[in-house]
C-alpha cells in the first residue's frame, strides 16, 4: 500500500426518510472526494474503479449526484448492484477464511445495507485444505448471499444513535432479527451448522471497532486487528459494555471516537442480530473487503494478479 484515504461522509443521512440526498451530504462527498482525485493524479493513476454503493441505490437523485461529480472532479463512478457489492467484499477478504472449516459467514455491515454471504467450504475441489492460511476460491464457494437495506447510518436514524437505552437497542436488535429471518428460512444455515465447523468473518467499521476495544488499544492499530481472530462472546462482551456507556464515553473511546459514537450502537445491533441467528464460537475480523475486491479484480483482469502471488511464494 502507498497511499490510504478515508473520510465518514454519511452520504446515505436522511436518504430513508426522504429518498433523496441531501444538499449537505453531497457537498461533504464532494469535498472527500477532491482529495481522492488530487491523490489519483499524483500518483498518475492510468486504471481504476470508483463504486458507490447503497445510498447512490436507493437515493433517486443518486444517478444525478455522480453526474455532478463526473462534472466537477473527472470521477466516472459507477453504481454497483447488491449482488456485485457482496461478490467483491468476498473476494477482499477471502484469504482471511479458515479453510479447515465446512461453513463460514462473511458479512460487511455499511452505512445503508448490509451484505451477507454465506460460503460452503466443502464445495472446493480436491483434498480438504490442510493450513488455515490456504486461500479459498470464495466465489466457487458461495452458497446464498442477501443484502439488509440496513446499516449503521440508516439504523441509528430509526432508533436513535446518542443516547441508546436497553431497551432501544433490544429494539434495534429485533428489528434486524425481522430483516434475517427470511433469509434464513430460505436457506436454513443454522440447521446445516449443528454438524459442520463454521465460524463468521466481519469486515466492516464495526467489527474492527470491536476488535480494537476488545484489544485495549490506545489508538486503532490495523497491523493488530486485520485478521485476528475473537470468541464471539468477546465481541458480543464488547457490545454489553458500549450500551453501559454515555454519548460522551464511547466518544472519549480511542477506537470509536465522535465520527462514530452515535453510529457504533447500530452497528452493534447488526451484529448481535447475526451472532444470535448463526451461533458461532469464533469470529475472525477483516480491515479489508470492497476496496481489496475491486484491487484483486482489476489485478486478475489485468493478468498481474497470478504473477504477483506466485513472486511471493503463494502460488500453489
Amino acid at each position: 500500500m502507498v497511499d490510504a484515504f478515508s473520510r465518514i461522509i454519511r452520504l446515505g443521512e436522511g436518504v430513508s426518510a426522504t429518498g433523496r440526498l441531501s444538499e449537505a451530504a453531497m457537498d461533504r462527498t464532494i469535498d472527500a472526494l477532491r482529495i481522492c482525485a488530487a491523490k489519483l493524479q499524483r500518483a498518475e493513476v492510468v486504471r481504476s474503479r470508483l463504486v458507490a454503493t447503497e445510498a447512490c441505490r436507493v437515493a433517486s437523485n443518486g444517478a444525478d449526484f455522480l453526474a455532478r461529480v463526473r462534472d466537477e472532479l473527472g470521477l466516472h463512478i459507477e453504481i454497483l448492484s447488491r449482488e456485485a457489492e457482496a461478490r467483491l467484499a468476498v473476494s477482499g477478504c477471502a484469504s482471511l477464511v479458515d479453510t479447515r472449516s465446512d461453513l463460514a459467514l462473511v458479512f460487511d455491515i455499511g452505512g445503508g445495507s448490509s451484505e451477507l454471504i454465506w460460503l460452503d467450504l466443502t464445495r472446493r475441489q480436491g483434498e480438504p485444505a490442510r493450513s488455515p492460511h490456504e486461500r479459498v476460491d470464495a466465489q466457487s464457494c458461495i452458497a446464498a448471499w442477501t443484502s439488509l437495506p440496513i446499516g449503521v447510518v440508516t439504523l441509528a436514524e430509526r432508533f436513535g444513535g446518542r443516547h441508546v437505552t436497553r431497551d432501544d437497542f433490544d429494539d434495534m436488535v429485533d428489528f434486524v432479527h425481522t430483516l434475517l429471518e427470511p433469509f434464513e428460512r430460505e436457506h436454513r444455515f443454522r440447521e446445516r451448522m449443528r454438524a459442520r465447523r463454521a465460524h463468521l468473518l466481519g469486515t466492516s467499521g464495526t467489527v474492527t471497532t470491536v476488535a480494537g476495544i476488545h484489544l485495549g488499544l490506545k489508538r486503532y492499530d490495523r497491523s493488530r486487528v486485520d485478521g485476528c481472530w475473537m470468541r464471539t462472546a468477546d465481541a458480543r462482551s464488547v457490545t454489553q459494555r458500549l450500551i453501559d456507556r454515555t454519548y460522551e464515553e464511547r466518544i472519549a473511546e480511542p477506537c470509536i471516537g465522535r465520527e462514530r459514537a452515535d453510529l457504533v450502537l447500530a452497528g452493534c445491533a447488526i451484529l448481535e442480530a447475526i451472532a444470535e441467528t448463526w451461533p458461532c464460537e469464533t469470529l475472525r475480523v477483516a480491515d479489508r473487503g470492497l476496496r481489496e475486491g475491486i484491487l484483486s479484480s482489476l489485478m486478475a483482469e489485468d493478468g498481474v494478479y497470478r504473477a504477483a502471488r506466485r513472486r511471493h511464494g503463494s502460488e500453489r
